[in-house]
């Protein structure tokens, strides 16, 4: 096959985490073709979906992760998979890639599905599943996050919109600084801000479960760095072995039917103790890892589903 991956400059992965970079790596020894781009190269031309960038192969190399042959304009419309791997923010420039890429339905599998990776970004999606869920509220009015921070006490404010951990603050009960993130959110970003009640068993860990076309293939455990609340693999956090528990196989069973329906192959969910806190489809990570602890070639599976639909 002829695989596009619309993604973050490849020079800059780190070969031993990066899961773009492994599921190139997997489809190049399957025998396919690699094409890469980034999401500023993507247009729309007279009705064709085009992208300039770079014939590649992969290579695990530190510092040196592919090889890229000179430059050149490509229709997408002549590869057979398309991927959408970027990293948020998702703003109105990841927004418009959806839609373009969304033209080609019919003629490329795009993964993760671009129409619901826009209609359910993370934080979103979890929503329409409220009794798996900690206590939540999305607002841009500081009344109703104050109201909500009254109730709860201890909580979690971060950005609808954010990743990595990146502006992610807990405050507790004693805290008098929500005022003050409100304004320097607002000021800079019209964005609402998500506010969750905080779950102590953050300390034991956040687990990242990754799943193939709506099954569970297997888990991590992300443990925050001493002093951090934030367990992201980007701001600190130690990944661990980990198996799935019966409430992790129930929250799976509940929303893997609508993730295999939207076309979302390949999404890493976040369980911290017995709560679902976020539904990550836009570029989630977490394979590499993975493949370490248990030995599951979790770039196979989701190639095989993706060749399953061809």
């Amino acid at each position: 096959m002829k695989i596009a991956f619309q993604m973050d400059p490849i020079g800059a992965v780190d070969i031993n985490a990066d899961s773009s970079f492994r599921l190139a790596e997997e489809a190049q020894l399957r025998g396919h073709t690699l094409f890469f781009y980034g999401p500023d190269q993507l247009a729309y031309q007279q009705g064709r979906i085009t992208a300039r960038g770079h014939d590649m192969t992969v290579q695990r190399v530190a510092g040196d992760p592919a090889v890229l042959d000179p430059e050149r304009e490509v229709d997408l419309a002549d590869f057979d998979v398309v991927w959408l791997r970027q990293d948020p923010p998702f703003d109105m420039h990841y927004i418009t890639s959806t839609h373009l890429l969304d033209r080609l339905k019919g003629q490329a599998v795009v993964v993760n599905d671009p129409f619901w990776v826009r209609n359910y970004p993370e934080k979103l999606l979890v929503l329409e599943f409220p009794n798996l869920t900690p206590p939540t509220t999305i607002a841009r009015d500081l009344q109703t996050i104050k109201a909500f921070k009254e109730e709860h006490g201890d909580v979690i404010l971060k950005p609808l919109y954010g990743n990595g951990g990146a502006g992610v603050f807990r405050l507790d009960a004693n805290d008098r600084n929500l005022t003050s993130l409100h304004e320097l959110f607002t000021g800079f970003s019209r964005e609402p801000l998500i506010i969750q009640k905080f779950l102590p068993d953050v300390r034991n860990g956040d687990k990242r479960v990754i799943l193939v076309d709506g099954d569970p293939v297997g888990a991590i455990n992300r443990v925050p760095a001493e002093g951090e609340t934030r367990s992201n693999m980007h701001v600190g956090g130690r990944p661990e072995k980990i198996g799935l528990t019966d409430r992790d196989m129930k929250i799976c069973a509940a929303i893997g039917p609508l993730l295999k329906e939207k076309g979302q192959v390949f999404v890493g969910i976040d369980v911290i103790g017995d709560y679902l806190t976020e539904i990550n489809v836009t570029s989630p990570t977490g394979i590499q890892e993975l493949e370490r602890f248990n030995g599951d070639n979790i770039a196979e599976k989701i190639w095989q589903a993706i060749e399953a639909k061809l």
